[in-house]
């Protein structure tokens, strides 16, 4: 597979490229970035968040930018898997179809740090024609912060 380079994100159509979190044409945005593994069987998402997105407990991030990682990624990663499931690969010219989420439940294990690199990497668990699950796991600093799962769907045209 020819897909380890090309970031998820950036093959979303034109009117899907303005999302705050991952969206590459929104200026103000984080531009989060997915990628599928050389072997299509998980994707990966690394950032170092920036200290504004601090929560309540100093030096660690809000949980509501955890779940939104992981909502973004979550997406992404749905997308992928089914294009991959359609047999596809992931090229410069790919114009993938996009994925919302349906469902997202969090599981916060340990404070995620700042001025840390945090992984989180996704794996399919159920893929049907319009719709996927995903389970994520989230670590920094060598230790797993934070577990997600996510129902994600398919947009349809007219949405």
């Amino acid at each position: 597979m020819t897909n380890n380079k090309i970031a998820i994100q950036d093959t979303y159509g034109e009117r899907f490229q303005y999302c705050w979190g991952c969206g590459p044409k929104n200026e103000e945005g984080l531009h989060l970035k997915s990628y599928p593994s050389e072997n299509g069987e998980t994707c990966t998402c690394q950032v170092k968040p920036d200290e504004k997105f601090t929560g309540g407990v100093p030096a660690n991030l809000f949980g509501g930018m955890i779940a939104m990682i992981f909502d973004c990624h979550g997406t992404a990663s749905a997308a992928w898997f089914a294009h991959k499931n359609k047999g596809l690969d992931l090229t410069e010219d790919t114009i993938i179809g996009r994925f919302i989420t349906a469902h997202l439940e969090v599981d916060f294990l340990r404070p995620v740090p700042m001025n840390e690199i945090v992984t989180v990497t996704s794996h399919l668990e159920e893929i049907t024609d319009r719709k996927a699950i995903i389970t994520m796991e989230m670590e920094a600093a060598g230790q797993p912060r934070a577990k997600a799962k996510m129902v994600a769907v398919g947009v349809k045209k007219e949405m």
